[in-house]
C-alpha cells in the first residue's frame, strides 16, 4: 500500500511539475524569440509522458504472479523503460533535426531577450529539484522505470544549462549559438536515451548480475551451515529483481530429509539476505567422498 501511495506521489509531481514547467518554457521561448528555449520546453512536454509511461510500468509490474504469468509482471518496468528512452531518443532526434533545418535555412536569426535566460535558470533549479526527489524514491522502491524517469529530469535541466549558455551567447552577439545550443541540447537528450535503452535490454535478456554480486553471493552461501562447496552459481535479472539457479554440495551420508533442510535454511538465508532476490532454485549435490 505505502509503495502504491509513494508510485501516485512521484506521478503527480512528475506530470504536474512538466506541465507547468513546459508551459512556461514555451511561452517564455515564443515570447522570448528563442528556438532553444522552444525546444527545451518540447523536452519537458516529453517528460510529462515518460512520467506517466513509468506510472502505468510500475503499477503493472507490482502485478501478482497467475496461471498466464507465472514468474510474474516484473518485465513489464522494463517494457516501460525501453519505451521511455525510445520517447526521449526521438525528443533529440527532432529537436536536433529543428536546429539543423534553421541553421541550414540561412535565415535571419532573431536575437532572444532576456525572458528565455530567466526561465532556463528557473528550469535548471525545478528539473534538478525533480530528478533528487523522483531518484531518491526509484530506490526505495527499486524502480528501473521512475529511476529513468529521474534522468529524463536530469537530461532537462542539463538540455536547460545548453538553452542558458547559448541564449546568453546570442544575447552577447552571436545569436547562431541559440541554434547550435539546441544541437548541444541534443546531443545530451541521445545519450540518457541511450544509456536508459540499454539498461532496459539488459534486464529483459536475462543478463546475468555480474561478477561482484555473484562473488559476493557465493561466499555468504559457502558460509551457510553443512555447505561444502558450490559446483553451480547462476543468476539472472527479471526486470528489478533477481532469480538464482544453484546447485550445492553437502555430505553424501546425510540423509534425503538432512540435505533438504540444508537446501532450505539456505534458500530462506539468501532470500533474507538479498531483498532483491524473488527465487532460488537449489538442487544438493552429494560430496565425492
Amino acid at each position: 500500500m505505502e509503495e502504491r501511495k509513494i508510485v501516485k506521489k512521484l506521478s503527480t509531481v512528475g506530470i504536474l511539475g512538466n506541465v507547468l514547467l513546459a508551459g512556461f518554457k514555451l511561452l517564455s521561448g515564443i515570447i522570448g524569440q528563442s528556438g532553444a528555449m522552444v525546444s527545451d520546453a518540447v523536452h519537458s512536454l516529453s517528460d510529462v509522458f515518460a512520467t506517466f509511461i513509468a506510472y502505468i510500468g510500475v503499477i503493472l509490474s507490482k502485478r501478482p504472479e497467475d496461471k498466464e504469468h507465472p514468474y510474474g509482471h516484473e518485465r513489464l518496468e522494463c517494457v516501460a523503460s525501453l519505451i521511455l528512452g525510445l520517447i526521449l531518443a526521438g525528443t533529440g532526434i527532432g529537436i536536433g533535426y529543428s536546429g539543423i533545418q534553421k541553421l541550414i535555412s540561412h535565415e535571419e536569426i532573431a536575437i532572444p531577450t532576456f525572458l528565455p535566460l530567466i526561465a532556463a535558470v528557473v528550469s535548471i533549479v525545478v528539473k534538478e529539484a525533480m530528478f533528487w526527489y523522483t531518484m531518491y524514491y526509484a530506490k526505495k522502491l527499486d524502480s528501473a522505470a521512475f529511476k529513468a524517469d529521474a534522468w529524463h529530469h536530469r537530461s532537462d535541466a542539463l538540455s536547460s544549462v545548453g538553452s542558458f549558455i547559448g541564449i546568453g551567447l546570442a544575447k552577447l552577439g552571436f545569436p547562431i549559438m541559440d541554434q547550435i545550443a539546441s544541437l548541444i541540447i541534443c546531443i545530451f537528450i541521445l545519450k540518457v536515451a541511450y544509456d536508459i535503452s540499454k539498461d532496459a535490454l539488459s534486464k529483459m535478456l536475462d543478463t546475468s548480475c555480474g561478477n561482484e554480486f555473484e562473488d559476493d553471493l557465493r561466499n555468504f552461501i559457502l558460509k551457510q551451515p553443512d555447505v561444502e562447496g558450490i559446483d553451480l552459481l547462476h543468476t539472472r535479472q527479471f526486470g528489478n529483481r533477481i532469480y538464482i539457479d544453484l546447485e550445492i554440495v553437502v555430505n553424501r551420508a546425510l540423509s534425503l530429509v538432512e540435505a533438504h533442510e540444508i537446501a532450505e535454511n539456505v534458500h530462506s538465508n539468501v532470500e533474507q539476505q538479498y531483498s532483491n532476490v524473488k527465487h532460488i532454485m537449489i538442487h544438493v549435490n552429494p560430496s565425492k567422498e
